[in-house]
């Protein structure tokens, strides 16, 4: 039966938290390689760069796997690393890692918490923080690479390993792929990830099998009026009415027109109309966050979004030429499959090494441009990608009993707990690796 995240009980945390009674090579290997991954842990946690400036990073990262063996190209889809590893014939397994950190200032207390400023995509300067822990995947990244090239004579294939710039703006996937991330390297028969959780304990891994995450849709509607004064408001057109009535009907999209059993979401994010009290403006503006699972159900609310933008307008007497102006963002950040013959033959593979501390979720209605190498090419390429729990155990019991409130991601609260979330998923990811490369 699938768990929702937050229900973890504090026996299973305990449970995956313990170690094995019995040896294990590679845990102890991983082990071994934890000081110095978590040394540079944080070095990338105290130097964090925003999407599509991840120059610092992108470099080390790249010298590292060159060091390692690997034939690397640096500057793909901008800041991106590709880093290529040829063993033999056998499939080609690919494992990515996002770079990028958050115009967040950090609040966490931590002796190496950051204190990087930059300048976002919108002109303002800020402070940038891994609020989202890809700090910790960039870790894991090195980590896993060193025990697959350490265990070279067990497995035989292509390892193609990248470092995906801008994934917190739903771009870095594509701009790799659009730079010839499947045409100018090896092309994948198999697609890995991880991301760090925030809703459960460190230690325990968190898988979906199908749907993982959300299409993520911005849609910006420009409903225009005909303005006026506010004292006499029969000899305008208020689009502030207008832009009201369109959102309290966006809600009807997902509660009457949708199957009650299929998952969406319509947030109106932004309302923003006039600059006086006494002034009715001739414009309003309206900016939606739009989540769907299927393609389907994708465009049955894009459509009924553009539908009932026009016919309220129509509604209030506005003209055919003056109907509100509906876009949709593209690219778009299409929903994250976890192909169900792959998860289900990982899922195989981890559960004897973690036991109860690897369980089945819910997808959840964020977004992941982990997507879009799936989508690429969806007949020949497999795709999965685990969720690690970040938090710590103390922290994890507190919060059932009521005592404190736990950050999210993307807070300038989230601080994981690194060494053990760094630890289990460089585990997860050598172990399923080579079982989709093994010998024979």
């Amino acid at each position: 039966m699938k768990r929702a995240l937050a229900l973890c009980s504090a026996g299973l945390v305990a449970l995956a938290l313990a170690a094995p009674a019995q040896a294990d090579e590679l845990r102890d290997a991983v082990a071994a390689d934890l000081p110095a991954l978590v040394e540079l842990y944080q070095d990338l946690h105290a130097n964090p760069e925003l999407s599509f400036q991840e120059t610092r990073t992108a470099a080390m990262l790249a010298a590292r796997a060159r060091a390692l063996g690997f034939e690397v190209t640096e500057g793909v889809g901008k800041t991106g690393v590709v880093a290529v590893l040829r063993n033999g014939d056998g499939p080609t397994v690919m494992l990515r890692a996002d770079m990028d950190g958050l115009p967040v200032i950090e609040q966490t207390g931590l002796p190496y918490a950051s204190k990087r400023r930059a300048v976002a995509q919108n002109g303002t300067e800020t402070g940038v923080m891994h609020a989202c822990g890809h700090d910790t995947h960039m870790a894991a990244w090195i980590g896993t690479a060193q025990q697959l090239v350490a265990r070279k004579t067990d497995w035989s294939g292509t390892l193609v390993m990248i470092l995906q710039p801008a994934e917190e703006i739903g771009e870095g996937a594509k701009a790799m792929l659009d730079d010839g991330l499947f045409t100018r390297f090896p092309k994948p028969d198999y697609v890995l990830a991880f991301h760090d959780a925030a809703q459960f304990p460190a230690g325990q891994i968190g898988y979906a099998n199908g749907f993982a995450l959300a299409n993520v849709d911005s849609v910006d509607i420009v409903v225009p009026g005909v303005g006026g004064h506010g004292a006499y408001p029969h000899t305008t057109k208020d689009p502030v009415v207008i832009a009201a009535s369109i959102v309290m009907r966006l809600q009807t999209l997902v509660s009457r027109e949708l199957n009650p059993t299929d998952s969406a979401v319509v947030t109106v994010g932004s309302f923003q109309a006039g600059a006086k009290h006494n002034i009715i403006p001739d414009e309003a503006r309206l900016q939606l966050t739009v989540r769907s699972y299927s393609d389907k159900t994708r465009a049955q609310l894009l459509d009924g979004i553009a539908r009932i933008a026009r016919g309220e307008a129509i509604a209030a007497g506005m003209p055919e030429d003056k109907l509100p102006r509906v876009t949709v963002a593209d690219p778009y950040v299409p929903a994250t499959f976890n192909t169900p013959a792959l998860t289900e033959r990982v899922v195989a593979r981890l559960k004897p090494r973690f036991g109860d501390g690897l369980f089945e979720v819910s997808a959840v209605m964020g977004g992941e441009d982990f997507s879009q190498f799936y989508r690429a090419d969806r007949d020949n390429v497999e795709s999965l990608i685990l969720w690690v729990g970040g938090v710590r155990a103390s922290e994890w019991e507190k919060a059932q009993k009521g005592e404190i409130t736990l950050p999210s991601l993307h807070s300038p609260f989230w601080a994981p707990d690194a060494p053990v979330v760094i630890a289990t998923a460089t585990e997860a990811l050598t172990a399923a690796t080579l079982d989709l490369m093994a010998k024979n």
